[in-house]
């Protein structure tokens, strides 16, 4: 569950970021000139269609990415219980284990 709403976040931030490079910053679409249009579309849709596409685009993706962020904060965090650092144990190092069990064996000079 947890990793197919990861992949859909994923999905969705990539496709949020490239809708907001799409967009210009004066408020027309995909970055054209003020007469809009292009030029072999014919009129399909004005630079003003386009804005408005990519505006509404761009809204439904940030909401889709707030509810799936919040989706995976609560399914990570959900099970998690609060601790202490100082409730564990200290780790004991394994060499000191493994020389303090060895007999010592005397140095020949």
């Amino acid at each position: 569950m947890i990793t197919v709403l990861l992949v859909i976040h994923l999905i969705i931030a990539i496709a949020l970021v490239g809708t907001v490079l799409l967009q210009r910053s004066e408020g027309g679409g995909l970055g054209m000139g003020s007469g809009g249009g292009g030029g072999g579309m014919g009129g399909f849709m004005s630079g003003r269609d386009t804005a408005n596409l990519l505006t509404r685009t761009t809204g439904i993706l940030a909401a889709g990415f707030f509810v799936t962020s919040m989706s995976l904060a609560i399914l990570y965090g959900g099970s998690r219980q609060a601790k202490s650092i100082l409730d564990e144990p200290v780790p004991v190092k394994v060499e000191e284990t493994q020389k303090s069990s060895e007999p010592s064996a005397p140095v020949a000079k």
